[in-house]
């Protein structure tokens, strides 16, 4: 009995001890608490963070948990504890949780935030970030590289976390291939909020990058599904494929400025993916085509405005031996069971076409080679409004089959070519964005066409059945759509809102008392406004502007006078990041040594903007003296006077591909002896992943300006992409030219008259230098 005894207490007690050794709870509340945890960690052991500000967070979390008991690391409350300073997370072992945290106020000191390795030899497998936040972790310098998360290894995970904000050069998020160790990876990227990420006025702004030029022969069949991309901005690619086999699946992309880009992976799967755009953006993109073997299906896009590499579909040439970084010609692509939303232009062929530069690019340069072997087969193109031009083709459709396509042009026949089939279509609006066509009204849309192994295809975009009853467009039944809605709280973690609170912004009321301008600016909170209660204020120092602050006089009929009288600082308003200002109705009095606005020569993390109307500028040496590094995402100067300054506007930025600011705007203006640079908006370098820039001047008048000896082009738009001169008057203006457009790009000038002062000169090619 006693031995009986003694062998039921032994494995009780062995028992005891392997829930012990699997399970324990780990409390910490600093830093070499947590290491040692981390250092004694196993499988089934869980470290809690304790809630606060956990400062210059750089951990190394390493540990070999298994799928039944891995080891998780995890705030104590989701969202309570945030990681700020210089601050990182590298993950190396297996079964890793990272769970609830959230990083803010800092930045990486090193080349990502989160890391699924430590170094090569410690990779993390089977790991898993969630339910956390990164915002607005970004480097002071905009121009220096980095990824915020960087996947290696295989089996990782990002899912319902939010990670908006990045400014700087670099991927938001970029799965890395160095070995065999990272291919195959199976990586899953879900349900999670991407965005806003600002634009950055340059190239490498991804959100999403799967490898790079030298992995477009790799497998990864990574899965990017189930994601809300908002507002990402920051260059033409919100996603760039550079892998083979990924899946891109369920994904909302709302008001993005770029597209989904299958660059240089092949075999990918683009599925039940929905993009909105609108009216108020020109840039917003849909899906471009390059390589090879995609399946493109059940998409839906609404009222996306972008042209050629931006179009709603862009199918593009290729390079004939294309080297590994250019474009390879696309084939055997099926685009089939989609639907085009009053769209502008929605399918663009051949984007990229580019013979007529083949003097002044390299042939390695030339898109000259079709798409091959593709269908383009029951997709519906449906508009309220009639467009002109929904079937672009810039090259040869001989290599594609078109199949069972409708349009609707707003019930005018399109008779362009054979390849869309007029039809009247039927639609019910179910909300702003989506229509959903009515069956029994719709006969024409049960006329489709089974391609070659088409019954993959056996769902719609919203989960549907196929297999049974099946029509063109990607939603196949009505019910299921109309009960489809938008909700924002499915996408990154519960606990945190992007709803963004308005607040309706406080009037201050400034005297002329000696610092009592600064003092108001400084206490007011973003957004507020600073009204003006005299007539002459006089400005000694320099006014920090680092938030949204409004100035105009008190007194709405009359001009309020600002001089800026300082003899240390050169700047009378200093633009830091974030800074927004507006001015209305106001006279600024300078020193010819001196700049009215001009950002901070270093450590612009984040854009400015500038709002000026209805003002007068006087004798500055620079109106706006910009700096590499710094970038202003609004420049828009209305009914506004600037006279008697050495310099207007200076826009010059490095020979990088990156530009100084995106949308520049004079509308009603006037400039007057201004010396030099009235203009001088300036892109080195010349790549197709931004904007490019954007320069619009109407309605304004320039006269007796640009008499410096050096100066012989009054305004300077050196590979700026989009540029409208409209409605001017340019008198007396001692220059050669008024302007040199880029006539290959979007540069146009209408309307102007030009009296002693040179000509408008357009010049088709424009050399530059090749950044790739």
């Amino acid at each position: 009995m006693k031995t009986k005894l003694l062998l039921i207490g032994l494995i009780l007690l062995l028992l005891s001890c392997g829930d012990n050794s699997n399970g324990k709870t780990l409390h910490v509340n600093d830093i070499p608490e947590l290491n040692k945890a981390i250092k004694e960690s196993v499988p089934g052991d869980e470290i809690v963070m304790a809630n606060g500000i956990w400062k210059d967070f750089q951990i190394s979390f390493f540990g070999k948990g298994t799928k039944e008991q891995p080891i998780t690391l995890r705030a104590e409350n989701a969202g309570k504890v945030f990681i700020e300073g210089k601050s990182y997370l590298y993950l190396g072992g297996e079964h890793l949780i990272v769970d609830g945290l959230y990083f803010r106020n800092g930045y990486s000191p090193k080349s990502s935030i989160i890391r699924f390795m430590i170094n090569e030899d410690s990779i993390a497998y089977n790991s898993r970030v969630t339910n956390s936040v990164i915002e607005d972790f970004t480097k002071p310098n905009r121009l220096v590289n980095d990824r915020w998360i960087e996947f290696y290894g295989k089996y990782n995970q990002l899912d319902h976390s939010y990670v908006s904000g990045k400014s700087n050069d670099g991927e938001t998020l970029r799965v890395f291939f160095t070995g065999n160790e990272h291919i195959n990876n199976h990586h899953q990227i879900v349900n999670n909020y991407f965005g806003p990420r600002p634009r950055k006025g340059g190239p490498r702004a991804e959100t999403i990058r799967i490898g790079d030029s030298k992995t477009r022969v790799s497998p990864s069949f990574a899965n990017v599904s189930d994601n809300y991309f908002e507002a990402c901005n920051g260059e033409v690619e919100i996603i760039s494929d550079k892998t083979n086999f990924n899946t891109f699946k369920n994904n909302i992309f709302y008001k993005c400025e770029g597209s989904l880009v299958l660059r240089h992976g092949s075999y990918a799967t683009v599925d039940s993916n929905i993009f909105i755009g609108d009216d108020d953006s020109d840039f917003y993109g849909g899906i471009r085509v390059v390589n090879t073997g995609h399946w493109i299906t059940n998409n839906y896009f609404f009222k996306i405005k972008g042209t050629q590499f931006r179009s709603p579909l862009a199918i593009m040439n290729g390079i004939p031996m294309t080297p590994l970084n250019r474009y390879l010609q696309v084939s055997d692509v099926v685009v089939a069971y989609n639907t085009w939303v009053d769209c502008k232009s929605p399918w663009q062929i051949g984007v990229g076409q580019n013979l007529e530069s083949a003097d002044v690019l390299p042939a390695s340069e030339i898109r000259s080679a079709p798409p091959i072997r593709t269908i383009l087969a029951n997709n519906i193109i449906y508009n309220t409004q009639v467009d002109e031009t929904p079937f672009i083709n810039l090259s040869s459709t001989d290599g594609i089959q078109f199949k069972n396509n409708i349009i609707d042009n707003d019930g005018v026949a399109y008779s362009q070519n054979g390849n869309l089939n007029n039809g009247a279509l039927e639609m019910q609006k179910i909300n702003d964005w989506l229509y959903v066509p009515v069956k029994s009204e719709n006969t024409i849309l049960e006329d489709i066409h089974m391609g070659y192994d088409f019954s993959r295809i056996d769902q719609d975009i919203f989960g549907a059945s196929r297999t049974q009853l099946n029509s063109v467009g990607a939603i196949n039944e009505s019910s299921t759509a109309s009960n489809f809605s938008i909700d924002r709280k499915k996408y990154g973690p519960t606990w945190f809102s992007t709803e963004k609170k308005l607040v309706e912004p406080k009037i201050h009321t400034a005297t002329a008392t000696a610092g009592e301008l600064t003092k108001k600016i400084s206490e007011a909170v973003s957004g507020d406004i600073i009204e003006l209660k005299d007539t002459l204020y006089a400005l000694p120092n320099s006014l920090k502007i680092d938030k949204e602050i409004t100035l105009r006089p008190a007194n709405r009929s009359s001009k309020t006078t600002l001089i800026f009288t300082s003899k240390k600082d050169s700047v009378a308003f200093k633009m830091h990041p974030k800074g927004i200002i507006k001015l209305q109705n106001l006279i600024l009095q300078g020193k010819k040594n001196k700049y009215a606005f001009a950002p901070l020569k270093e450590n612009m993390a984040s854009a400015y903007n500038m709002y000026i109307e209805n003002c007068e500028i006087n004798d500055f040496h620079y109106v706006l003296k910009a700096f590499p590094g710094s970038f202003a995402d609004t420049i828009n100067f209305k009914k506004t006077t600037i006279k008697n300054c050495q310099n207007g506007i200076e826009l010059a930025a490095e020979d990088k591909g990156d530009y100084n600011a995106e949308m520049v705007s004079f509308e009603d203006c006037t400039f007057e002896n201004v010396n030099n640079n009235v203009i001088n908006f300036y892109r080195g370098g010349y790549d197709e992943s931004t904007i490019g820039g954007s320069l619009n001047i109407t309605n304004s008048s320039i006269t007796n300006s640009g008499q410096s000896k050096n100066n012989d082009i009054l305004i300077k738009t050196r590979g700026i992409i989009n540029v409208n001169i409209q409605n001017n008057s340019f008198k007396n203006n001692q220059v050669e030219l008024v302007a040199l457009l880029w006539g290959e790009q979007n540069n146009h000038h209408k309307n102007n008259t030009i009296t002693n002062s040179g000509k408008i000169k357009v010049e088709e090619q424009q050399k530059l230098k090749i950044l790739y």
